[in-house]
């Protein structure tokens, strides 16, 4: 289920999308003129015969950096395109059009970006042009001209994940002082720790604080550190090093919780994708872990990054360093999942992970988003959880017991994007489940649509009828 693009960060440098009022503002990227060295490659994540989900990497083979693209394919007849995510996309007749979300629009030299989506029917692209050029993977040129995205038009269906807000002012970067005291020891655990969108809390409306008294947690798990160029970046807006949220981060651990701050994400370039050397990865890593002196982080690997052989290994080689150099630091990898399990991508994270000497603390999967609406979503996810542990079971070669506590589990709250929902009462299942097989960790995707509780863009609101932090108080009587 790579389809599992959680959050979308909004904030694009100098163009800016305003949130308000439920509805979605988008500075649409100029149409680009040429290839500029761009190849595309269109895989198949995953096939239930009826549809499939597949994704393009868009790489960049050039020796300067590109920025601005956009992806024409085509569908055979009996295929149409279903919910998509990292791009913008239109469509017309068997053709789709899909640019850039500004955010992952400029590709270095070297790297790479993608994005994904949901085809209803069995037939792959059987054509593909990339900023005008052949894909060089996915078939020849389209026959059919696509027709313009209005430079100011919303996208016409949701990314897969809902959208990370970020401020709307990028403040100066800052140098942090040469003495500073040391930040609060963290004394909690992190068993519960529900996503939080920390561009949602940089503009004072709510705090760590508030969330964790009203919901009745006491952890999160921050949402999401990814790069500006090789430099670790709060949704690249602010630089962890000015320790942006450390006073939020310092009053929750005095009240008991924790922290897990989370690299990566859907959207956004994540740091083992930017940095290429081993030894700078690491310190970047390092520098968001003195920053907040974490005893816990994550890596939210999915989209073009769960695919990628080169950044994967890397990613591994940094980790187990930083692991050795901060002894008892926990790392857990989260990762896209079917009912079936982890895909053969995901499995190749966990392997590469193992292989490379990272003492890994969990598996947290992604239960959500299955293209299946009309199923029991929380069936589904205990589904998911049941064969995750399996292939960790293989992997480690470890009790059933012991694969359970490397599983966490992490649905989407309410209305998913694919329509399926995930209820009070499947959440209320999936806790049961997760108590009597004493799973690592539970978390949900996000704590202040929990907070709104509220029908609208799926990145504020469940669209399920709810109270405030109904779910939360679900979540918090996991045991572990």
């Amino acid at each position: 289920m790579a389809r599992n693009r959680i959050r979308l960060s909004i904030y694009l440098g100098a163009a800016l999308v305003a949130v308000g009022g439920g509805a979605l503002a988008a500075v649409a990227a100029t149409t680009p003129a040429t290839s500029g060295g761009l190849t595309a490659t269109f895989t198949k994540d995953s096939d239930w015969g009826t549809g499939y989900q597949g994704h393009y990497t868009i790489k960049n083979t050039g020796g300067a950096a590109v920025t601005g693209w956009q992806l024409a394919f085509g569908l055979p007849a009996g295929a149409k395109l279903g919910t998509f995510w990292d791009a913008a996309v239109t469509t017309s007749g068997a053709v789709s059009t899909a640019k850039d979300r500004g955010y992952n629009a400029t590709i270095p030299a070297g790297a790479s970006t993608g994005f994904g989506f949901i085809v209803n029917g069995s037939g792959a692209p059987t054509s593909c042009t990339i900023n005008g050029a052949a894909c060089a993977d996915g078939g020849p040129a389209p026959t059919t001209a696509p027709t313009a995205r209005p430079t100011t038009a919303a996208p016409t269906t949701a990314p897969t994940k809902p959208p990370t807000t970020a401020p709307t002012t990028k403040p100066p970067a800052t140098t942090p002082p040469t003495t500073t005291a040391p930040p609060a020891t963290g004394g909690g655990n992190v068993r519960v720790a529900p996503y939080v969108d920390m561009g949602l809390l940089s503009n004072g409306s709510t705090t760590l604080s508030q969330l964790a008294s009203s919901g009745n947690v006491k952890s999160f798990s921050l949402a999401f550190v990814t790069s500006a160029g090789c430099k670790a970046s709060w949704f690249n807006a602010f630089d962890p090093r000015s320790k942006q949220f450390g006073d939020q981060i310092d009053a929750l651990r005095r009240a008991g919780g924790d922290v897990k701050v989370s690299f990566g994400g859907a959207t956004g370039i994540e740091l083992a994708q930017a940095c290429t050397d081993v030894k700078a990865l690491q310190a970047e890593y390092q520098a968001v872990v003195s920053a907040y002196n974490l005893k816990y982080i994550d890596l939210d690997i999915e989209g073009a990054a769960v695919a990628d052989p080169t950044t994967i290994a890397r990613r591994s080689t940094a980790l187990a360093a930083l692991q050795r150099a901060n002894p008892g630091l926990k790392i857990s990898l989260t990762l896209p999942v079917l009912p079936e399990g982890l895909t053969g991508d995901g499995l190749n994270v966990v392997k590469s992970a193992k292989n490379a000497g990272v003492d890994l603390d969990l598996v947290n999967i992604m239960a959500m988003d299955y293209g299946r609406a009309g199923q029991d979503y929380g069936d589904l996810a205990i589904q998911a959880v049941k064969s995750t542990k399996d292939q960790i079971k293989s992997i480690y070669g470890n009790s059933d017991a012991a694969a359970f506590k490397m599983v966490g589990v992490t649905p989407m709250l309410g209305k998913n994007d694919d329509n399926g929902t995930f209820s009070q009462s499947d959440a209320r299942d999936v806790v049961a489940f997760a108590n009597s097989n004493h799973l690592g960790f539970v978390s949900f995707w996000e704590a202040n649509r929990d907070r709104n509780a509220c029908n609208g863009a799926l990145f504020q609101c469940t669209n399920v009828a709810q109270s405030p932090f109904e779910f939360s108080k679900i979540f918090a009587g996991f045991q572990g």
